[in-house]
């Protein structure tokens, strides 16, 4: 008989990897799924971006040799806008790469190959270390719907609501000033739609997912002459 498979807390940490080895991404994620840890992966830097437009991350863990823009790269980009922890993989075992790698605001550095455990501990430190500063996970309602700002999770009546990566960015960028009207210009910079005419596609996209009659929205509201506004409890 099968080990029924453990579910993982909604507020576990969740954790982003970045690597582009197949291998080692399927093994930490894999890994730490089975030490509790909610995880997301991706290849490259670009696809990491993606998903952060649209999901506060607890931890990034990067590997520094990838194609295009490396995790050194990477880490400068994510630091001048947040205070995440950041752990850098790497086979660049050297003392001046360990550097490099702090200095563009890496709060660790493990370099490969290396034991999970070890990965998981240092994990756990950072995390501990972070716990003080970061401010509780917030969460928005209106109507019968919740959405977590920090996982970029919907939830209508409870029931967990699929949004895509470009509408959990739109939203989470709307849930940051409720009731409050944000431009589309700046709602396309925000959520990297890049035109106004892309806000106003997933605009009507979420309307069809939180809204009772999408044709008379309550909640996601059309300010005339300024543009979106979340209208919230």
């Amino acid at each position: 008989m099968k080990t029924p498979k453990q579910s993982i807390p909604e507020d576990a940490a969740h954790v982003l990897i970045v690597d582009d080895d197949d291998r080692i991404r399927n093994l930490l994620k894999r890994y730490l799924s089975e030490n509790g840890f909610r995880t997301s992966v991706a290849g490259n830097a670009k696809e990491a971006r993606a998903l952060m437009a649209s999901v506060d991350f607890d931890i990034l863990v990067l590997d520094v040799m990838m194609p295009g823009e490396s995790g050194f790269e990477l880490t400068k980009s994510v630091r001048a806008a947040s205070n995440v922890p950041i752990l850098l993989l790497t086979a660049r075992g050297l003392a001046e790469d360990r550097i490099e790698g702090l200095e563009t605001g890496a709060d660790d550095y493990l370099s490969k190959p290396f034991e999970p455990r070890e990965l998981l501990l240092r994990i756990n430190s950072l995390l501990r270390r972070a716990a003080p500063k970061g401010a509780e996970k917030r969460e928005v309602t209106f109507g019968g719907c919740t959405f977590s700002l920090s996982r970029g999770e919907l939830r209508k009546n409870g029931e967990l609501i699929r949004l895509t990566s470009g509408e959990a960015a739109l939203l989470k960028a709307l849930a940051q000033k409720p009731r409050e009207a944000i431009s589309r210009e700046a709602l396309a910079e925000q959520t990297a739609q890049g035109m106004e005419r892309s806000v106003d596609v997933q605009v009507t996209r979420l309307r069809k997912k939180i809204e009772e009659d999408p044709r008379a929205p309550i909640f996601l509201q059309t300010v005339r002459g300024v543009g979106y506004a979340l209208m919230t409890d």
